[in-house]
């Protein structure tokens, strides 16, 4: 058993995940991570997939099987929980359809073991714009968004709307994360915000993010509603709802 897990959420990636599964589990020996997908009972069979890849590697894959669409924030939130009831030092979030590179799990995972963070954040933005094949509205959007949200909650996070994220276990365990109100694009946000106000150290760490080649994207116009308008809430919650922000008692 590795001291780190990866999340992967899926809905309708038979065509990336098994190349995905594979590739973070041949990483090098100094580099291991195991898996776990959060499968939301995905029509096209992918959660058939990884049960037959469970069988090549019981000890480094797991899933958990869930009814239906439930929502982005409450897959990797089902995650961590999972994850605490384990030995794990790290969980890492990642995306399914290699926007995320596999490779720079070990930058993340590093800045949080060896580097001084808290939570270490895959930035497309801390060194420019590093974002291959996303159509330039995109790019203006996502880019334009993180500033947004810059300026309404203070953080000094370049990019807030990313979701490839390590969390050392001691920031899950002490948000409550069952108070986590966002369920799609905010979610991310609301988690930054949530280790920021509490105090912890966010880094950034320069990745490529490369728009998927094979299978659906999964935004919509609700998400970034959702973000636009969420970051007021959370804003305003600080300000008037500290108890909120409140570290939670590690539990024994």
């Amino acid at each position: 058993m590795s001291d780190s897990v990866v999340i992967i959420p899926t809905y309708n990636e038979k065509e990336n995940i098994e190349a995905m599964v594979r590739a973070v589990l041949a990483l090098d020996e100094m580099h291991k991570f195991d898996i776990l997908v959060i499968d939301d009972n995905s029509p096209d069979g992918t959660a058939a997939i990884v049960e037959r890849l469970i069988e090549e590697f019981p000890d480094r894959l797991s899933i958990l099987k869930r009814a239906g669409k439930l929502g982005l924030g409450t897959a990797y939130i089902a995650g961590f929980k999972w994850a605490l009831e384990r030995d794990y030092s790290y969980m890492i979030e990642m995306d399914a359809d290699f926007s995320h590179r596999p490779e720079d799990l070990i930058g993340l995972q590093r800045a949080c073991a060896q580097e001084g963070a808290d939570l270490s954040v895959g930035s497309r933005y801390i060194t420019g714009v590093n974002v291959v094949n996303w159509p330039m509205g995109r790019v203006l959007m996502s880019y334009y968004a993180s500033a947004y949200v810059r300026l309404v909650t203070g953080m000094n996070v370049r990019d807030t709307t990313a979701g490839f994220v390590c969390y050392r276990r001691e920031v899950l365990e002490a948000i409550n994360l069952d108070a986590i109100e966002f369920k799609g694009y905010a979610f991310q946000i609301e988690m930054k915000f949530t280790a920021f106000k509490m105090g912890f150290r966010i880094k950034e760490v320069p990745i490529v993010f490369v728009n998927r080649v094979l299978g659906t994207s999964k935004m919509s116009g609700g998400i970034f509603s959702e973000a636009l308008f969420g970051v007021i809430k959370l804003r305003w919650d600080s300000i008037f709802n500290k108890q909120r922000f409140t570290r939670q008692a590690k539990q024994q």
